[in-house]
């Protein structure tokens, strides 16, 4: 669960919304399509809203416009940290990664066969930036222009080191911009109000990619056509049908052959199942903790020895194990899986004796707190609740009493984004894939004012944070990123818990199966 704004739990609220419904099973698996060729049944729980990529930043969304739409740069598999060419063959930085040149493949064709050019690169990026929807933020600031026909070049005012690693993002798909204008598109800056090409894009494509719209719905089912014009390697499957199946049916399902691939299970649904493939990995979920740190919210999560007591009396094995195989401890808010990550011998450490000192230096008497979480969401499958109840249980242990405030996803998100409320139990997941994501963390932030953090409370660590933005270069940034998790980790109001397990199940007829922790699952790959 991600998106801008409140990160993980921005999509929270939207997922929330959606009607979820459980579709009949298939046939039979990798049945013959009508058109011949084979047939993808995936089995997802949707988060799904639309399939225009100038709109669209919702898990499922992704998975579909990953199919649809090819980017300037790429992931492939399961790797989040190395970006591989897409539509661009290169591209290079310059001038401390304020600017960056892209030259795109003569090969890459529509899905009508004409040729994918410069101008609707700059004209989709441009709309998608002028849409001003929910993706509009990742190319912010960004001046997008194209030199001929085959190069484009971005530019801003500050260096920019994550861009390779905002590309891959399918919300930055490249669309057939004749084709999409002739139904309303436009990338002008008044798009969000003049733009009326949404519609016909959930029921039309105009990208480049492996797979052509047949037919979308946000309840029930999503199908795809293989590309006839495609200009990469042929599809393994004429047709994907996505279809939407709350978790414990998927088990069933991928079990019987109804389907081939399912992605929402936890790993807990996985144990009993036998037959099939299993790939489990952590996801770049992170569940955190944390204590306002406004006095004026609550004079108790406030005081800095508090916070040390919460972070020594957690029993992060047990978080593991309640979240299961694939799970991890995570030593800092960057996921081990992404760039500027800590090792895992950072690891914060359980001890009651240390909670218990550090809660007897505070000089509160029977701390009392409340802790807020939302209760109608999961994330890879877990409970917030579930996590909640042992959190309190750790804590009654070293003398602290929780008293579990479970809301609904719409009344908690009100009090978290307020800076309200005196602990929270949530979760951050990508926005894109870059520790840079992850800088809101810090004192002054976004989150870090939900959580009474100031700049004026850590003005030391508040430097480290636009040095660590500022920064450009593999080696340095992952220094600079370690160095401000190890500040946060000390000196900050946040403890952060575990990294669920990203599990796809297939069956074996499936070749290739990844994960990806940003479109589900690759398609492009599969075999």
């Amino acid at each position: 669960m991600r998106k801008h704004v409140a990160g993980a739990i921005g999509a929270l609220a939207s997922a929330a919304a959606l009607a979820i419904s459980t579709v009949g099973a298939a046939s039979a698996t990798a049945a013959p399509s009508a058109s011949g060729g084979k047939t993808l049944v995936i089995d997802n729980s949707f988060q799904l809203v639309t399939a225009d990529p100038g709109h669209m930043f919702e898990p499922s969304g992704e998975l579909v416009d990953n199919g649809l739409y090819d980017t300037l740069v790429t992931f492939q598999g399961s790797d989040l940290k190395t970006v591989v060419p897409d539509l661009a063959t290169s591209w290079t930085s310059l001038e401390n990664s304020k600017k960056y040149i892209f030259h795109l493949n003569p090969k890459a064709r529509f899905s009508d066969g004409t040729p994918v050019t410069s101008a609707d690169v700059v004209w989709s990026l441009d709309r998608m930036v002028n849409l001003k929807g929910n993706p509009s933020f990742l190319l912010a600031g960004e001046k997008i222009v194209a030199q001929g026909p085959e190069t484009v070049v971005m530019t801003s005012a500050l260096p920019n080191p994550a861009l390779p690693y905002i590309l891959p993002n399918p919300a930055t798909g490249v669309l057939n911009s004749k084709l999409v204008k002739a139904h309303g598109g436009t990338d002008a800056a008044n798009a969000s109000t003049k733009d009326t090409a949404e519609n016909w894009l959930n029921n039309h494509s105009a990208g480049s990619g492996p797979y052509v719209l047949s037919s979308f719905s946000t309840t029930t089912q999503v199908v795809m056509k293989a590309n006839p014009n495609y200009w990469g390697a042929k599809p393994a499957y004429s047709t994907v049908d996505l279809r939407n199946v709350q978790a414990p049916v998927q088990g069933l399902d991928v079990e019987r052959g109804a389907n081939e691939i399912a992605v929402d299970l936890s790993p807990a649904q996985t144990k009993s199942l036998s037959g099939v493939q299993i790939k489990r990995a952590p996801s770049p979920n992170v569940f955190f903790l944390f204590t306002n740190n406004d006095p004026t919210i609550s004079t108790v999560t406030s005081n800095p020895w508090f916070q040390k007591a919460v972070r020594a009396a957690i029993n992060y094995k047990s978080l593991v194990a309640l979240a299961g195989t694939g799970s991890v401890q995570t030593p800092g808010v960057v996921p081990t899986v992404f760039l500027g990550a800590l090792p895992s011998s950072a690891d914060s450490k359980t001890s009651v004796s240390v909670a218990k000192a550090d809660l007897a230096k505070s000089g509160l008497k029977n701390p009392s707190v409340a802790l807020t979480y939302p209760t109608d969401v999961q994330v890879n499958g877990i409970n917030f609740g579930d996590l909640a109840a042992r959190v309190q249980q750790d804590l009654q242990q070293v003398g602290i009493t929780v008293t579990l405030q479970p809301q609904s996803v719409q009344v908690a998100l009100q009090t978290y984004r307020g800076g309200k409320e005196a602990m929270g139990l949530w979760e951050w997941g990508p926005d894109f894939p870059d520790p840079s994501d992850y800088l809101v963390f810090g004192p002054g932030h976004l989150v870090g004012l939900r959580a009474g953090w100031t700049t004026a409370d850590a003005p030391g660590l508040a430097t480290l944070a636009q040095k660590a933005a500022d920064t450009t270069g593999t080696a340095a940034r992952q220094s600079v990123f370690q160095a401000f998790q190890q500040q946060l980790n000390q000196r900050g109001p946040f403890m952060p818990l575990i990294q669920t397990a990203q599990v796809v199940v297939a069956t074996k007829s499936v070749k290739n199966v990844q994960g990806n922790g940003l479109w589900l699952v690759d398609l492009r790959n599969l075999g």
